[in-house]
């Protein structure tokens, strides 16, 4: 005969055990010592529970400590005004650790475990934009800030190059919206164009980019975007633009700053769109800098000031030294209450 699976406890299972007992203990010393004893202590494994717990756990751990509440109550030689309020407050925080778990069963996971998700996607996000090994004689540098200082931002860039490593693809992306609010598109977004940009020749990148938004059922289901195509061996480039601010070039040979008109369709409002590349050459020395509007636009103020003040401050700092212009640009100029991503490319 085969014997009955014995189901073992969880680890989530023996926290709460651990906790219900550390409660009960507490209620202990309260009918031991109940003038001295004091019974909010509770609030230890209550909070300690809403923490690590899952929230399916989590329930059944706070109707426990409700129980261990009413019991200590019980328990007080005398019933004053003060000892009447702590009771209240205790059950009050029963009943919003409550409704906290009730939320979380949307996802089924505990806030320890939910932080930890959102690291992971923060970082997920980060990676999409880390620029693959360049020969020695090109510098490209990205930097990236969202509104009001959040992890989460809605631009982002991703990178792969492409033919032995002889071909640059970069894109620099916003989405619709900022911060939190744009941070789970900008993540799902992410992940399909990077991988796009690895698998599709560079004139079919922004139109199935496009026709991926076009699929999804957002709100807000909208983006802007720019697209460098580099040939790493002659500094030959292709640019495509949707919606998006236009890049500008610096010639070495003349010290001035170019704006290179782009022009297209916002990504995911129009089916059956075409992207017109704008063709040009970086030479030793040049620098092409991409960005989003976060970086150029202000309330009230006209997006050519805008630009004219980016391209001020980076002629300042470029003078310096071009290794880390992206993120000493990207801390001076643009709107704080924006998201902003800029990408440097440099040819030495």
């Amino acid at each position: 005969m085969s014997r009955p699976l014995v189901r073992r406890p969880t680890p989530d299972q023996w926290l709460a055990l651990g906790l219900a007992v550390l409660a009960a203990g507490i209620v202990v010393g309260v009918a031991a010592m109940p003038e001295t004893f004091p019974f909010t202590a509770l609030n230890v494994p209550l909070l300690v529970g809403a923490l690590i717990l899952r929230p399916r756990t989590l329930v059944w751990f706070v109707a426990f400590v409700i129980v261990m509440v009413a019991i200590a109550g019980a328990l007080q030689p005398e019933h004053t005004t003060r000892t009447i309020a702590a009771l209240v407050i205790l059950f009050l925080v029963c009943i919003f650790v409550l409704s906290i778990s009730l939320r979380r069963s949307v996802l089924g996971i505990g806030g320890r475990r939910g932080e930890s998700m959102l690291v992971d996607l923060r970082d997920r996000i980060l990676a999409q934009g880390t620029i693959p090994h360049l020969p020695d004689n090109w510098l490209v540098e990205s930097a990236m800030s969202s509104a009001g200082g959040s992890p989460f931002a809605g631009d982002f860039v991703v990178a792969a190059t492409r033919e032995g490593g002889t071909h640059l693809e970069v894109a620099v992306v916003d989405v619709s919206g900022k911060g939190e609010a744009a941070g789970t598109r900008a993540l799902q977004l992410s992940g399909a164009m990077g991988g796009l940009l690895e698998a599709l020749p560079p004139y079919r990148f922004l139109p199935a980019a496009n026709h991926y938004l076009l699929q999804r059922d957002w709100d807000e289901g909208f983006a802007t975007a720019v697209h460098l195509s580099l040939d790493l061996v002659t500094g030959d480039y292709e640019l495509r633009t949707a919606g998006h601010p236009p890049p500008v070039h610096r010639s070495a040979g003349s010290g001035r700053w170019r704006v290179i008109a782009t022009e297209g369709p916002v990504l995911g409002l129009i089916e059956g769109v075409s992207y017109e590349p704008a063709r040009g050459r970086l030479g030793p020395g040049d620098v092409l800098l991409l960005y989003t509007d976060g970086m150029v636009e202000e309330p009230r103020r006209d997006i050519e000031l805008g630009i004219d003040e980016m391209l001020g401050a980076a002629e300042h700092l470029f003078r310096h030294s071009v290794d880390g212009l992206a993120e000493r640009l990207a801390a001076k100029v643009g709107s704080r209450d924006d998201d902003r991503a800029l990408l440097l490319v440099h040819r030495r």
